[in-house]
């Protein structure tokens, strides 16, 4: 395993997950003293040499310098955002070719128009499902629609992040 490949997660100040870099971009961070190393054992992270140093890189480093924190809102009920969210697939076939937008309970049956009822849909799909609740098509979702996460909480929880916390926890009790 090359160490020149390897990523470091960044946290924020207060501590949130914001990015993964590269460990070239880590080091930069640590030998400018613009980030500090949050893991305490070296067993989890790096050791990178150079001619004259031999320097520790972790995999978790908090930036010291203010960066400031975007405020961050749910997006918009809107085609392109829900393609997104639905990675461009049918969420009842799973097809990604001539995708529309379909209302899992329609508008005409008192729907809203909110993430939790919008899905993508091919258009094969959509006629098939019609005017109808999901029973009466007889159609199943493949998952269940729900509105984005904040940038941050869906990196923590896909990530090593996760473990990160949990070993922070257990050091702490």
């Amino acid at each position: 395993m090359q160490v020149l490949k390897q990523s470091v997660v960044v946290f924020s100040q207060n501590y949130l997950p914001l990015c993964r870099i590269n460990i070239k971009r880590a080091i930069v961070l640590l030998v400018t003293d613009k980030a500090e190393a949050l893991d305490l054992s070296t067993e989890s992270g790096w050791q990178v040499h150079s001619p004259s140093l031999v320097l520790y890189v972790p995999k978790h480093i908090r930036l010291k310098i203010a960066s400031t924190e975007r405020m961050w809102k749910v997006p918009p009920v809107n085609r392109r955002e829900v393609l997104r969210r639905d990675h461009h697939s049918c969420q009842y076939c799973g097809s990604n070719k001539r995708l529309t937008l379909d209302h899992v309970l329609p508008r005409s049956k008192g729907g809203p128009h909110t993430w939790d009822n919008v899905v993508t849909a091919c258009e094969r799909c959509n006629s098939r499902k019609g005017d109808r609740t999901l029973a009466e098509a007889g159609m199943q979702l493949r998952t269940k629609p729900k509105a984005p996460l904040h940038p941050a909480i869906s990196f923590a929880v896909r990530e090593s992040t996760t473990q990160f916390w949990n070993d922070v926890q257990a050091n702490l009790e």
